[in-house]
């Protein structure tokens, strides 16, 4: 198969011509650059967990490293010219087996000679904030597989199923000679699809005999997916998996293709005994031959690019309004008048972007008149 060739030096859709980022580093930072990236491109497993944990920081501090890391790949010709890559994406609630299901795929893949990364993403407690981080264990064989590298991540919060990291880990994964990358996503229900904006196939994993099988195929998820696998149709769930495969096979006739040339289409495999997962595979051959010579795959690259963009800038900018001086010294207080019913929350919202943006109260009747009056209630009481 002729895999899709990604040029660094266009990830975001145009030439480059100047630096992504220029920062100011010392000197010791400035010589991990350059390790990391040599190490990326001369293929140093090592070298691209370092570099996906500095990705993953949220120090301040390493931002300007992780960027001037990024600015030295894209600027490497060489690497842009023989990168090759193919991008699947996997959801799918959970018990559906998609660790069992990447377990199997990857080893196939591996012993066909291709070099497999696997981003697993664990969610993050809402509590002490840490994640179980437990896929490795679910996947011993490829774990030892010199062909394979797993490498688990927490969503640290972020919505839609996968790591803020997560789409930049996939080109450092790229760089570092990985040519078909597996995102699986957390899996918890049918919001879990930000990872279809990552990848170029996005397939969706099925249980069967889940009951009530068509409940979100109106709507969510299932329109996203370029393919549908109905997983462990073997022993006593043979026959409900073919069930569940013809009903989703049905429904789908009724759903507009997210490509006008390609008709997802709905399979049955089993981990277990591997039935299945040679044509599964074909199939996501034909995908990603089909979206190369039409040139699908390049334009939902590009697209991709800025939706993710925009999805950065969304969380940066909550961020930076959070850690506004103005804002900061209201939050509580808001908070604390919110939970108490004294002020709706949509008032409250606009009072911190209020301050945030620096607009006059003149703008907002409604909020000039909480702000005259900031403790009536309370003192009410």
């Amino acid at each position: 198969m002729a895999f899709i060739v990604i040029n660094l030096s266009v990830l975001a859709g145009g030439a480059r011509s100047q630096p992504v980022q220029e920062a100011l580093l010392s000197q010791q930072e400035e010589v991990m650059v350059g390790r990391l990236a040599e190490g990326l491109l001369a293929q140093n497993r090592a070298s691209l967990a370092q570099a996906i944990t500095l990705l993953e920081s949220r120090l301040p501090q390493s931002r300007p490293v992780a960027a001037a890391l990024f600015d030295r790949l894209l600027a490497t010709e060489t690497h842009g010219a023989s990168s090759e890559s193919f991008r699947v994406g996997l959801s799918g609630p959970p018990g559906v087996g998609k660790s069992c299901f990447i377990e199997v795929l990857g080893k196939a893949l591996t012993n066909r000679g291709h070099r497999v990364a696997v981003l697993a993403v664990d969610p993050s407690s809402h509590t002490s904030g840490g994640s179980l981080m437990g896929d490795k264990t679910r996947m011993p064989e490829l774990t030892r597989d010199p062909r394979a590298y797993i490498r688990p991540s927490p969503t640290g919060g972020m919505l839609g199923g996968v790591a803020r990291s997560t789409r930049d880990t996939v080109v450092l994964c790229e760089a570092a000679g990985f040519d078909i990358v597996l995102v699986e996503t957390v899996g918890v229900g049918q919001s879990e699809f930000a990872v279809a904006d990552m990848v170029d196939i996005f397939v969706l994993l099925i249980p069967p005999a889940g009951g009530d099988e068509l409940q979100g195929i109106k709507r969510g998820i299932v329109e996203l997916a370029d393919l549908i696998v109905v997983t462990k149709a073997d022993g006593e769930l043979t026959v409900p998996a073919r069930l569940v495969q013809a009903e989703y096979t049905s429904a789908l006739k009724f759903l507009r293709p997210r490509w006008p040339k390609w008709k997802p289409k709905v399979l049955s495999v089993s981990a277990q005994n591997g039935e299945g997962m040679a044509q599964l595979w074909e199939t996501m051959e034909e995908f990603c031959r089909l979206a190369r010579i039409s040139g699908e795959l390049k334009a939902r690259r590009r697209k991709q690019c800025v939706s993710w963009m925009w999805a950065l800038v969304r969380e940066g900018a909550a961020e930076m309004l959070l850690n506004y001086p103005a804002v900061r010294h209201r939050v509580k207080e808001l908070e604390q008048r919110v939970a108490k019913g004294d002020l709706p929350p949509g008032v409250a919202a606009d009072i911190l972007l209020e301050a945030f943006s620096g607009a006059t109260c003149r703008t907002f009747p409604l909020i000039e008149q909480h702000l005259e009056k900031p403790d009536e209630s309370t003192n009410e009481r």
